[in-house]
Formats: structure tokens, sequence, C-alpha cells
């Protein structure tokens, strides 16, 4: 979250990245550009370059897009069975054959008989079959079947027919399938459900469902300090995570200190991710660490224009020598060479800062637009609405390039300066911009940055006391992506609402609303729930809600920037439509 002018300051000490600009993406590299756009007055106005675009249809009929992952990111030798997940949908757009038409009444009719088969021996895994147009199938296989447990990534491959045999379809990726560990910690992605599962000594080494939420922690302004009170008070306020910007050479008592306290940390990398020999010495120093939940390689190399090879090679390093954590990065750009960047990464960070900035012109004398300038939040309004249309955005970007959706956390904004923002956010805000973050499919929080005003940190905690334990933390961790509900009022707009259906429970949903606007919404707010039956509890919020006709309903004015999360109970069997 270094901005331009921070970086000149200290240009001449981080030689590696003024020496790049000949490798840097985009077009016009020797110019000041910021997602490879110039921000400075004098430099003429031009494309560029690296936009995702949508995809062009194919005519005729539907191509049959077939991708496959197994369904946690990592499996280990304590465990008996692994699962894949089997994605086959129908698209104008990913594909490499049509699917055929048929006439058959067979039980066989419109489905893909698959096998997927370890490519080393060509032995079969899993033999089944899915609905053309499905998504989401689960199958599950002894993992036994794998052989020895190793650290490297085993490549699988699914082949499939409809059941005249033609056409073939096939698709290939990798599982891990590693020794356990008895010490230090290990986390895996829930690639179907897309949330974070963590387990170490604190957790009795069994995977539970997590749900990160704090801070990144400033070096000098904090952990430098060396006062494990410090760390304490932090996590006392309800945060269970942090990123610190330090490494165990500068700050290790601190570091041993969050292990002690189960703090879990996302360890970061950023300051040296270019310099192999760096990441490979913290790597070593951190990946056994009892509370240490992902490595964060690089901040915004969309935004500094890093060359693209440069956090690929962080992570494939990262990767080889703990394979027990997954590698972050932070994404700065709206729309800049998404698909190179995210590509480095098993899970993506936006950082969208949106309050106090001025839109349209910058402090360089510059208009900001798509093409030009710089003003602090890449192509934003300069409103929270900002931080949904970005995650909705990347998630957008994913479906054009037919990628499998990684999961996203949020960045929020807990600061101002620089000129580019002239006030911290309020309580109000930053509550409706983390609850709108979540509606829109984010599984972790991250704020910059700490130490913040005493404001911000109480307010931070408070939510993270909410949702980083169940019964919030089941619904968004395990629930799967939240799914939009229309409110049919005025403000639609800014009355935002959303639902998860417990994993373990169809008759229990989570609903998410908040009025993103600043002046209170006298309408009536209702909020449809097919087949609800009462409301088991409102677990965050100070909105009067009620039940009628199977609506949730606001009791009076719902407030500015008001933000509820409410559980409500639906007849056996149904789920919300």
């Amino acid at each position: 979250m270094i901005w331009p002018q921070v970086w000149r300051a200290w240009a001449v000490a981080a030689s590696i990245a003024t020496a790049v600009h000949s490798q840097q993406t985009g077009n016009n590299p020797d110019w000041p550009r910021w997602c490879g756009k110039v921000y400075e007055a004098g430099y003429p106005n031009f494309d560029p370059g690296g936009q995702t675009l949508p995809p062009v249809p194919v005519t005729g009929a539907p191509l049959l897009h077939v991708q496959f992952q197994p369904r946690y990111s990592l499996y280990l030798d304590s465990e008996k069975y692994g699962e894949f997940v089997v994605n086959a949908e129908l698209s104008q757009f990913h594909g490499t054959s049509p699917w055929p038409a048929t006439n058959s009444t067979t039980k066989w009719a419109n489905r893909l008989i698959f096998s997927i088969n370890l490519v080393f021996s060509d032995d079969p895994l899993v033999q089944a079959t899915v609905l053309a147009n499905s998504t989401g199938n689960v199958f599950r296989f002894e993992l036994s079947r794998l052989g020895k447990p190793s650290l490297s990534p085993i490549k699988v491959s699914l082949y499939g027919a409809p059941e005249n045999g033609t056409p073939v379809f096939q698709a290939t990726t990798t599982m891990l399938y590693l020794p356990d560990k008895k010490s230090g910690s290990v986390t895996r992605i829930d690639n179907l459900k897309g949330g974070l599962w963590f387990k170490n000594s604190a957790s009795n080494q069994t995977f539970e469902p997590f749900l990160p939420y704090g801070f990144y922690a400033s070096h000098d302004g904090f952990l430098r300090n060396n006062n494990t009170a410090e760390i304490q008070a932090y996590a006392d306020l309800g945060l269970n995570a942090m990123v610190p910007l330090t490494i165990y050479k500068d700050s290790p008592d601190m570091l041993a200190y969050m292990d002690k306290i189960n703090l879990r940390f996302m360890y970061n990398l950023r300051e040296g991710y270019k310099n192999l020999s760096y990441v490979r010495e913290n790597v070593l120093s951190a990946r056994d660490a009892e509370s240490v939940f992902a490595y964060w390689s690089s901040d915004e190399p969309d935004g500094w224009q890093d060359p693209f090879t440069a956090p690929h090679a962080a992570h494939d390093l990262i990767k080889s020598l703990d394979p027990y954590h997954p590698v972050a990065i932070t994404l700065n750009c709206q729309n800049y060479y998404f698909a190179e960047y995210s590509a480095a990464a098993d899970f993506i960070m936006e950082d969208v800062y949106p309050i106090g900035i001025n839109a349209t012109w910058s402090k360089w004398g510059t208009e900001c637009n798509i093409t030009h300038g710089d003003c602090g939040c890449d192509n934003c309004e300069g409103t929270i609405q900002d931080v949904p249309d970005r995650l909705d955005t990347l998630a957008t970007y994913e479906k054009w390039l037919g990628l499998w959706p990684k999961t996203k956390f949020h960045n929020p904004q807990s600061f101002h300066g620089q000129d580019y923002w002239l006030r911290d956010p309020t309580v109000g805000e930053e509550h409706a911009m983390n609850v709108l973050a979540f509606n829109h499919g984010a599984r972790g929080v991250i704020s910059w940055v700490w130490p913040t005003s005493g404001i911000l940190g109480k307010a931070h905690g408070e939510l993270a006391t909410v949702v980083t334990k169940p019964p919030v933390r089941d619904f968004i961790v395990g629930g799967g992506n939240p799914e939009r509900i229309e409110v049919p009022v005025q403000w639609t707009e800014v009355v935002d609402a959303a639902y998860w259906v417990h994993p373990e429970d169809q008759r229990r949903v989570l609903v998410g609303v908040v009025n993103g606007g600043y002046v209170g919404v006298t309408e009536r707010v209702e909020v449809e729930l097919v087949n609800a039956t009462k409301i088991e509890k409102v677990v965050w919020g100070d909105v009067k809600w009620k039940l009628e006709a199977e609506k949730l309903v606001v009791e009076g004015t719902m407030p500015a920037l008001a933000t509820s999360f409410v559980i409500v109970n639906l007849r056996a069997g149904w789920a919300p439509t």
C-alpha cells in the first residue's frame, strides 16, 4: 500500500524496483505510471493496455466447459477420503466442443460419463456421471489410492464423453497429498465453498473454519516496540488475524507471542519478494510457526506494473518450500492484467480505499479516468459502493476468462493522508464497507493499517467478534457464495441484501443487509425469504426486524449506513429462492 510519491522517497534504496522499468508491463514503461496509466501532468493520455474484456460468443450450439478441482487445496495422509468437484457447464464462451443434442431416453441421456485418473499411472480415482450444464458436483475417493504422500503436486486428468462416446472432453489439474504435520499449522482452501480451513496445536490438530479479520500492522509504529502487551491488547479487541509488516529477523519475540496466544498471521514478504534468496530465507523461518496461515508475497504488483514473472517466481518458490500454506497477493487496479497477476496467487486481496478522495481530479494536477491519472482508488466513484463493485468485477473477470474462482479478501481503508485520502472512514462507513464485502463474496478482512484511531480499532473488533465465531463464521466460510436478494425499494442501488445457507442445516440462512447510503430509508424495506418461518436471532446491528408473510421487514426507518446480520429459520426441506 505504498503509493507513488512515497515510493519516490525510497527509490534509491529499492534499486531492484527502479532497475526494471524496461521489464514493466503495459505501454510507455519509462513514464511515471500507476495501473499502466500516467498520473503526472505533462504526459499525454494513452491506452494503458491490459484490460480484461468480455469474451466473444461462439455461434451455434453451446460448448461444454468441463472443469474440476480437488475439494480442498491440500489433503493430509492422516485423512481417509478426498473429494473432487466437477463442473460441466454449457457455455457460449468456453469449452472445446459443443454438447451434442440427443433423443435418447436412457439413464445416460444428457450426462457426461467421465473418469478422473492419475496422470503418472492412469489409475482411475473416480468414475461417475454428471448432468450436462451442472456445477458443484462432488465425488469422494480413498486418498490411499494416490500412493505415498509427497510434497510435490500430483497431476490428475478427467476424460469424459456423452453416451455415444463422442466428442471426448478433457480437463487437467493438480492436487496436494501431503505428510501430516505434528507441529506448526496447516491452512487449506475449500475450492467448492471458498473459505479457509486451519489447524494447529490450539485446534487439537483438527481443521476448523477460519475467517481472518484483522489489520496490517506497522513495524515502525507498532511492532518495533517489542511490547507483547500491545499484541495482547490488539487480540483482546476480538481481532483474530494480522499481517505483521516485519520479518522474523526483526521481530522474533512479537511473532513468537502471536504463536503463544494463537493470533494467526499472514507472513509478509513484500519488501523483498523479487529477491528469491530473501524469499527462501524468510519462508524457512516462518513455515513451522504455530500461527502462520498464509504468505503475502506481493503488494499491488499490478499498480507497480511489476514483471509478470516476479510474483509467479515468488509463488512457485514459496509453495516448493512450504506447500502447507497458501500464497496471497493484493491487487489494486480495477482492470489491468488481471489474469496475469492473479494467476500468481492462491487467493486474492483487493484494497479499495474510496473514503475522502477526489475521484475525478488528482493531487498531481491531472484528471482521473480509465486511461489517465491516479486518485488513490483506481477507477472508483469515491463511495462505499466501490467495495462491492470491485469484488463483483473481479468475479466477473474470472467468469469471462473461464477460470475457477479464487477466494477473495477485502482490505478496508482505516487511515487517511498522502494527499489522496482527506479523512478516516467513520465507524458507519467501516461497518458498511465490510458487510458489503461479505455480501459480495469476501472470506476475510485485513485492514490498512494498525495502529489506527481508537474508535476504528474498536469498531473493527466489534464486527470481528461476531463474524469470526459461530454461528456467523460457519455460514460465511462454509455456506458457499452469498446469493443476492433484490430489495424492491426506491433506494435499491444502496440497499444491499444477500444470504448464505448453513452448510449442515438447509433450514437456516444468514441474511446480510446494508443501507449503503448516507440518509435513512423511510420507505418500507422488506427482504423476501420464501418459506421463512421465524427470526432465530439478530446477530449484528441495531436495525429492528420482524417477519411478515415470509418477508424480513424493517420496523420503521432503516438508518443511514445501517448493517445487519439476521439468522432466519425456514420450513424443513426448503431454501430461499
